[in-house]
């Protein structure tokens, strides 16, 4: 594009935003895929510029964000996702097929600078894996005759189509919808479905009758934490007069997590009025919802169905931006995605003050997750009473897990709150080989023992007595093949490689934590690095600004001390 019309376009992304510093992510984003995915210092230097800040400000943000190519890759960058998932399904083989075929390593180029290698962290496509990124595209459920029909595919210009196939179970029929048709977006199913419904009723409302709604229900955050939401909503300062900002949390960065991305791709009216109808309870006229960068093509379909809702005039209340993330685990916390929507280095925040009051832009802001979201146009079709209708006490309504790792039919679940873990996984196609531990909650919860699993309920209760999180409701089912020393080993790679590095006790704490377990795996550690493993992830608990420390202290403890014999065995005779 030329220069007129690269200034166009970067005024347009500036527009969207209630100060400019925010389209810092969306432009350089720009800017990096007219580079060819390669964000150099010149183009830093033009959104500098154009944004009104300083360009070691600009740089910053570029170098703390995993997406930015700030040296160039090569025309295809190839990206193996082995983080945990990945791991389970295979992701090792088919990286190391990638190396040998094109004969590279991970982090190099061939001399033709036709592909680039890497390995990468999690992708939220776990059920779906081995999956390949190349560029902005995914190609899952990969194979060593797929990857090398893609790479030919490559080489000659042309790009295969991607194999999404897994197990789709909607047992609630909420917030899941039929997928297979072809029209299952469109502003005119949702409608025939009764989509839409719900905004009319709430606009009839009074704002503070939708909060006491929602409370009434119990329905708790399904992002992780289980915070009611109507609570969470009751927290913001009455006749206050700043404008209240509302954040749809889309970042879904948790390993094990693909819940969020189903109903984004394939239902994102569902989404789209539960934030209107949010919005209309909260008196907020702007919301964002902050979508994981790699989610790119469903970023698109998100805001092709915002503008028919727009068209339709169900949004004249609220106008809602999708904003992209850029790479970042810490920034699904929601003090560190309030700074990256301010365009800045996505790092948590001390609190108080929190978000209620003093949110973005110093303005009272409510976070809430997708799948949240998503849940509130029920609440309103059929009143709190018909959502505790489903579910089990003080754990009401639907929830969708996704079951990744040594199942026959790897997928995604929509159960009543409560479901048995077992009757999950019977769905799944039951357990592939002899089962040795479950993660029920995304990968920063405890491992269960397969004893320990029997009998479990999925609620966040339950969970909590039998030692654990439903966390984010990413099930990892483990068995007797995986080596847990090894396990563990990826979960802090995981950890290490997304850390901020604001808080040293997480900064430093993964990274030694890290050098340990690799010592113990290689055979070479000794039987006191086990003990130091274990007073770490001890000790780091509550010392983070933001869960993470909890979030690698947790599993990694668990998987340690529940299998210290795996660990004892590879101590150095």
């Amino acid at each position: 594009m030329d220069t007129t019309e690269r200034g166009t376009r970067i005024q347009d992304l500036i527009g969207k935003y209630p100060q400019k510093e925010s389209a810092v992510l969306p432009v350089l984003q720009l800017l990096q895929k007219e580079g060819g995915n390669y964000l150099s210092k010149e183009a830093m230097e033009v959104a500098a510029r154009e944004l009104g800040c300083s360009a070691s400000r600009v740089y910053g943000v570029a170098t703390y964000y995993s997406m930015f190519n700030t040296k160039p890759v090569g025309k295809y960058h190839l990206q193996v996702d082995t983080c945990v998932p990945g791991f389970l399904h295979g992701a090792d083989d088919i990286a190391a097929h990638i190396s040998k075929k094109l004969g590279i390593e991970p982090g190099e180029t061939t001399k033709d600078g036709l592909f680039t290698l890497s390995k990468v962290q999690d992708l939220g496509s776990c059920a779906t894996g081995p999956v390949v990124q190349v560029n902005d595209r995914y190609f899952e459920n990969m194979t060593a005759e797929k990857t090398d029909q893609l790479l030919e595919a490559l080489k000659n210009g042309g790009w295969p189509d991607n194999d999404t196939a897994m197990k789709v179970v909607s047992k609630c029929g909420i917030l899941l919808n039929d997928r297979s048709r072809k029209d299952c977006r469109t502003l005119a199913l949702y409608k025939k479905n009764g989509g839409y419904q719900a905004l009319e009723t709430a606009l009839s409302m009074k704002p503070e009758a939708i909060v006491a709604e929602v409370k009434a229900a119990e329905v708790r955050g399904r992002g992780g934490a289980g915070f009611p939401a109507g609570t969470k909503w009751s927290f913001l300062p009455k006749d206050d007069p700043r404008p209240v900002y509302l954040i749809c949390n889309a970042d879904e960065g948790e390993p094990g997590t693909f819940k969020d991305r189903q109903i984004m791709e394939f239902n994102p009216h569902l989404l789209i009025e539960g934030i209107a109808i949010s919005a209309q309870a909260l008196n907020s006229a702007k919301a964002f919802i902050y979508i994981r960068g790699e989610f790119s093509w469903i970023a698109d379909i998100l805001e092709t169905a915002i503008g028919e809702a727009n068209q339709a005039g169900y949004l004249k209340h609220v106008d809602i931006v999708v904003h992209r993330g850029a790479g970042s685990y810490v920034c699904g916390d929601e003090t560190a995605q309030i700074e990256s929507l301010e365009g800045k280095r996505g790092n948590p925040r001390v609190k108080p003050p929190f978000p209620a009051n003093s949110g973005l832009y110093g303005c009272p802001t409510v976070v809430n997750n997708v799948e949240t979201l998503s849940s509130v146009p029920y609440i309103i079709n059929n009143g709190a009473a018909g959502f505790k209708e489903i579910g089990v006490a003080n754990n009401y309504g639907p929830k969708i897990f996704g079951v990744s790792g040594h199942v026959n039919q790897p997928g995604i679940f929509e159960y009543p709150m409560g479901t048995p873990l077992q009757e999950i996984l019977e769905a799944a196609g039951g357990v592939k080989g002899n089962l040795k531990g479950v993660i029920v909650g995304g990968l920063s919860v405890p491992i269960l023992t397969a004893e320990e699993a029997k009998g479990l309920n999925l609620d966040y209760d339950s969970c909590a007595r039998a030692g654990t999180a439903l966390g984010s409701g990413g099930i990892m089912v483990v068995n007797d093949t995986v080596s847990i020393p090894e396990l563990a080993l990826r979960t802090i790679e995981f950890y290490e490689h997304e850390s901020c590095g604001q808080c040293a006790p997480c900064r430093k704490g993964t990274h030694t934590i890290k050098s340990k377990l690799r010592d113990l795996v290689m055979g070479r550690g000794k039987s006191d690095d086990i003990d130091l493993v274990l007073s770490l992830c001890k000790n780091i608990k509550g010392l983070t600004l933001c869960p993470t420390g909890e979030a690698f202290a947790a599993p990694v403890q668990a998987m340690v001390a529940k299998f210290r014999a795996e660990f004892e065995a590879l101590v150095k005779r």
